[in-house]
């Protein structure tokens, strides 16, 4: 049974929207908010890698985050990044998210590159440090980083830090190293969720795992099939699952971040789905490809605008 705080359903990860020129989007990003409000989903995520934080400045990242957070204003519990190599810059990231009402912050290990990665004890001393600050803690492991965070790391921290108590886990094998998470940290993994846009979800929520953070292209219809699940019907997730899992997958090997914003400017809520260079622009037939996999499932991403 999951525990009872446990973030459960579908938290997409919100796009960061450009105008043609590179600059940010201000009002595209509000629109984006209030299109995944619409989505009726569970939380949002934003200046996650999916939101493209690594092309996004310091002084535009405290932009977004008070105007994500002002213009939600807790029509949806939101969860803020704040990942980096620095552990005086995660902490100062984790107060303002605390200070502007996030239910909690989003980290991967310390790492900076491909040779600057923290060690299990200096992971462990970031994401405590964070924990003083008073917010919860989810923890990112994923490929991105580099770092590997072994089950019994993972474990430790979760009981021993008091703010560690949620977990997006998109690495290979998720599935596995869900059910062993679950089966050893107990009542202190308060929420067990995947990622990688939902490509693992069915195996994932089989193991356990309460929900899922995937992006903003179907976010609704991904939440159906934890619902399903949730509710024990696993032959109807299944089929839910199934009807999606060709767009899913577009996403997750062929598009990446850039699909969302593609439905999205496609349906009316953004004028571009620009991505700053060095991210090349989505190929015209792969964008043919995506919206031809889209259309038959109506998303409200494709649709919200017009």
């Amino acid at each position: 049974m999951a525990h009872p705080d446990a973030l459960t359903g579908a938290w997409p990860v919100a796009p960061t929207p450009f105008h043609d020129d590179g600059s940010l989007d201000l009002e595209g990003m509000r629109r984006v908010l209030d299109c995944i409000v619409d989505q009726d989903i569970d939380g949002v995520c934003i200046l996650a890698n999916f939101s493209e934080q690594f092309l996004i400045s310091d002084a535009e990242r405290e932009t977004l985050t008070r105007l994500c957070l002002e213009h939600l204003a807790g029509r949806l519990p939101a969860i803020v990044t704040i990942s980096h190599y620095a552990t005086p810059i995660v902490v100062e990231r984790a107060k303002l998210a605390r200070d502007l009402g996030a239910i909690g912050v989003m980290i991967m290990p310390p790492y900076h590159g491909a040779l600057l990665k923290g060690t299990a004890e200096q992971t462990y001393e970031q994401f405590a440090r964070v924990s003083d600050v008073g917010i919860p803690i989810m923890i990112q492991d994923a490929p991105l980083s580099g770092v590997d965070l072994p089950v019994p790391l993972l474990v430790r921290m979760a009981q021993e830090i008091p703010m560690v108590q949620h977990f997006k886990i998109e690495c290979p094998g998720a599935a596995t190293k869900l059910r062993a998470l679950i089966a050893q940290g107990g009542d202190a993994i308060v929420s067990p969720l995947d990622g990688e846009e939902g490509i693992t979800m069915l195996a994932d929520l089989d193991a356990g795992a309460t929900g899922t953070m995937c992006s903003a292209m179907i976010s609704e219809l991904i939440r159906e099939v934890v619902t399903a699940h949730t509710s024990g019907d696993r032959d109807r997730a299944v089929d839910l699952y199934t009807r999606i899992l060709p767009a899913v997958n577009h996403e997750n090997r062929q598009g990446g971040f850039r699909s969302a914003k593609a439905a999205m400017k496609e349906g009316g809520v953004i004028a571009s789905d620009f991505c700053r260079h060095p991210v090349p622009p989505l190929p015209p037939e792969t964008r043919a490809e995506l919206l031809g996999l889209l259309r038959p499932l109506d998303p409200i991403s494709l649709r919200w605008g017009l």
